[in-house]
């Protein structure tokens, strides 16, 4: 038996969890819950059993009615958890409910998806944004930390906290004071935020100004948008199979043709993202936003009806940011795992979308082709002569994103061959000369 090595820490034992949800009569709870799993293991917790409870909405103070109740403390204590994971967003009484009863860490959906982001992190602003959601998650909660003051008053009476006798004092006023440095950190951080949002608008601008193409990928999380970006930009961003493992927005380019895309890889998607994450997590999800186009990054893998389920949750995320009018191209990634009878039945379900294997380079110059008709029109390849004593044209032809292909020093001046925005070419008009695709405009 292989022995231990003594300099290599221990790997901490994995904490082991139960899963809790209220679901109505016909839900499948193991389709209902499968996501909860998978949040769990990449948090670092086991799943180790569950409880479900048949009811058309969850009791407003203890999440589950007094039988299931009573069902979930017998099965917390068999299963050994350690944490109890529940799939819904809790409001504060119900967590406290739940923790008194179990006597237990409870940790509800929004919890866990924050606590997963704070472990991926790895911008500054990526950083800023988990903070900021999860102090706005924890400050309505706060009363719960200074539980302790509602056994104060003591007798068998009512407790009160913050009101009656033996309540007021020291802890009451660290309760105020904790909650006034919440909400000061949580306004320093929304300053903070904003400030990176204007430097990130300002870089915008300027690819705006240079008319690059740009291509947001989203797509439900896990399906490959990663390793896409990486396999059509070269770029060596981490691609590990966990959800959420791209958080912060991250952008590079790639060139078909003699001309440059940029494609932002964005945050995934999943079912019911509480709405406080997709608003906190904005500047990822901003990235759609501003795309010229958004590929639609699907696991052409899935069962037909998880697959259908997954694009459903993708557009409607994508229609509650506002992203709804931007074109978008449904790419089904992964059908290195699909044999040709599985090929031919995703191509006849989804005919428009193209077909990619991230992994092993399927589809992916026809993705690009795709990507280059798409903004086919966007530039004008002109022919330029520039006077040697007017060198800030050519500085303003670089500063539009070097679309410069050529450029030959002759008697008169700069030769160059360039592609123009379309919105540029009547501002050089005066330098063109025979030959360019822009004849025909005064002064060429």
């Amino acid at each position: 038996m292989p022995q231990a090595d003594p300099e290599r820490p221990l790997e901490p034992e994995p904490e082991r969890g139960l899963l809790l949800a209220v679901l109505p009569h016909g839900a499948d709870e193991d389709d209902e819950l499968a996501e909860l799993a998978e949040l769990a293991r990449t948090a670092g917790v086991t799943p180790v059993s569950r409880v479900v409870q048949r009811r058309a909405r969850s009791d407003p103070r203890t999440y589950v009615g007094k039988g299931k109740l009573a069902e979930l403390k017998a099965t917390y204590g068999d299963a050994r958890a350690d944490v109890l994971l529940v799939d819904d967003e809790l409001k504060p009484t119900q967590q406290r409910a739940l923790e008194d009863a179990l006597s237990a860490r409870v940790v509800d959906r929004t919890q866990l998806i924050l606590d997963i982001f704070a472990q991926h992190a790895v911008s500054a602003e990526g950083k800023l944004q988990v903070e900021l959601a999860q102090l706005e998650y924890n400050l309505p909660r706060m009363r719960g930390m200074w539980k302790h003051l509602e056994r104060l008053a003591g007798g068998g009476g009512t407790a009160r906290v913050g009101g009656g006798v033996g309540t007021r004092g020291p802890g009451e006023s660290q309760l105020e004071t904790d909650r006034r440095l919440a909400n000061r950190r949580i306004s320093l951080l929304r300053r903070r935020l904003r400030e990176v949002g204007g430097h990130r608008a300002t870089r915008r601008k300027a690819r705006s100004r240079a008319e690059t193409p740009t291509v947001a990928l989203a797509g439900y999380t896990n399906v490959g948008k990663s390793t896409l970006l990486n396999a059509l930009t070269g770029a060596e961003v981490s691609v590990e199979n966990r959800l959420f493992e791209t958080l912060d927005p991250t952008t590079r380019s790639f060139e078909h043709a003699g001309k440059r895309y940029l494609v932002t890889d964005t945050v995934g998607f999943i079912r019911r993202l509480p709405t406080q994450l997709v608003e906190g997590f904005a500047s990822t999800l901003e990235e759609t936003l501003v795309a010229d186009l958004i590929l639609h990054v699907v696991d052409a893998s899935l069962p037909e009806d998880v697959l259908r389920e997954q694009i459903r949750s993708v557009e409607t995320v994508l229609s509650d940011i506002g992203a709804g009018e931007v074109p978008v191209e449904l790419v089904l990634n992964k059908v290195d795992l699909l044999d040709p009878l599985g090929r031919r039945r995703v191509a006849n379900r989804f005919p428009e979308a193209m077909q990619v294997s991230a992994a092993d380079g399927t589809g992916l110059g026809e993705l690009e082709a795709r990507i280059a008709e798409r903004f086919a029109g966007r530039y004008e390849e002109v022919r330029m002569l520039v006077p040697y004593d007017q060198g800030k044209v050519l500085s303003d032809l670089y500063a539009l994103g070097a679309p410069i292909d050529e450029r030959t020093d002759t008697e008169a001046g700069v030769l160059v061959r360039a592609r123009l925005p379309h919105r540029e070419v009547r501002r050089f008009a005066s330098y063109l000369v025979a030959g360019s695709g822009a004849e025909g405009l005064g002064g060429a």
